[in-house]
């Protein structure tokens, strides 16, 4: 196994550097990451394609990893439900460590290769599950044992990883591996293999929310209106699809609790 994410900066001397030779570092590595993730397109293809219908037959996301792998994966599961509408169960984000390694580092949580899989029978996972490791290096013990047991029961594996031919690549059925290269400060893989996994996060559940119905045109119409903003959000949108006026727009929203539920009422009108 090439071990990139543990190579060498290709920056020598970061302490001598200027802030703007910094940032302008930084903002250089950045740019590899896009082609990096366009690479990579195919195998997130199939692995969408792959989970609608388990998805709809009551199948559900768990993403699993440690570190910032871990929050960036509990970061997009939490986002999904007020966005889209969809309960807090469809799509579970899971650290190494639980939920108090969200904030602050859990010594060694990341080394124990079977308590991922206790932690993930514990949601009764089945068959019309997706579990996606997530882990820059692509050998993180956790995150290895998650997938090769949910594998070994017939759930669907995939990866998120920055590395070529990894442990963690071929112990699931769809690999993503997204190169991005050394990272700007040696092996600190916040910076781009994080990037990179977020973007590829934002794509997994965003494609699969769309293809879910979860959207019309390019509108968020099942959203939680959890706050003034989304509702004058929705409101504007049920003025443009129905002409109807603010107040009335703004009123049966309020009603209905969703753009979408108003839509569905004035088809059968």
């Amino acid at each position: 196994m090439t071990n990139i994410t543990e190579s060498s900066s290709i920056y020598k001397n970061l302490d001598k550097m200027s802030t703007r030779e910094l940032l302008e570092g930084i903002h250089n590595e950045d740019k590899k990451v896009l082609p990096a993730v366009e690479k990579v397109l195919p195998k997130i293809e199939e692995l969408v394609e792959k989970m609608v219908s388990r998805v709809k037959k009551g199948g559900r996301l768990f993403y699993i990893g440690a570190g910032t792998s871990g929050r960036l994966g509990i970061l997009d599961a939490s986002e999904i439900p007020p966005t889209y509408g969809v309960g807090y169960e469809l799509v579970i984000g899971l650290i190494a460590g639980g939920d108090e390694a969200i904030r602050k580092a859990v010594e060694s949580a990341e080394d124990d290769e079977n308590l991922s899989w206790e932690v993930l029978k514990e949601y009764n996972v089945n068959e019309l599950d997706t579990i996606v490791g997530i882990a820059a290096s692509g050998r993180t013990p956790y995150v290895i044992g998650a997938v090769k047991n949910a594998r070994k029961n017939g759930l669907l594996t995939a990866c998120i990883t920055s590395n070529p031919d990894t442990v963690l690549a071929k112990n699931v059925e769809v690999p993503i591996e997204a190169i991005v290269g050394p990272e700007f400060v040696t092996g600190s893989t916040r910076m781009k293999s994080g990037t990179a996994q977020k973007l590829i996060l934002n794509m997994i559940t965003t494609t699969l929310m769309i293809k879910l119905g979860r959207v019309k045109g390019n509108k968020m119409v099942n959203m939680q209106l959890t706050n003034e903003k989304l509702v004058m959000r929705g409101t504007k949108m049920i003025v443009d699809e129905l002409g109807y006026s603010e107040e009335k727009a703004k009123r049966l929203l309020l009603l209905h609790g969703s753009v979408q539920k108003v839509l569905d009422e004035a088809e059968l009108q």
